[in-house]
């Protein structure tokens, strides 16, 4: 069982990660909503499309990486933080200190991906 030290650690390092995207988030609306682009070249245009579609792939991905922060700080807050949501064993401080938004042990984690491979095939 994580003490609560350690917990207040990981809530801090969710809370400044949050905070970090959220702030990038912001500034990739100001940036997208500037609208000062009047390019009349083609070739330019092109290049900012594929620019701004490449940024928003990586704002939708952080969106979701937000939701999942979101959760592990309610986690923290309810007391099952660290606790697999499928064997409910315990976590590894391990694996929380390399991914602290993970739901599953390692070994859960290992038997949904063989599963989501054998699916795939």
């Amino acid at each position: 069982m994580l003490k609560k030290k350690q917990l207040e650690a990981f809530r801090s390092q969710l809370n400044e990660r949050l905070g970090t995207l959220l702030d990038e988030a912001s500034k990739t609306v100001t940036v997208m909503s500037d609208d000062g682009e009047n390019l009349p070249d083609p070739a330019d245009r092109a290049t900012l499309e594929s620019d701004r579609n490449f940024e928003l792939r990586i704002r939708d991905r952080e969106r979701k990486l937000i939701g999942k922060i979101k959760e592990a700080i309610e986690r923290i807050e309810n007391g099952t933080f660290g606790i697999c949501e499928e064997c409910e064993e315990e976590i590894s401080e391990k694996r929380l200190k390399a991914r602290p938004v993970t739901t599953l042990c390692i070994e859960c984690k290992k038997k949904q991906e063989n599963e989501e491979r054998l699916k795939g095939l």
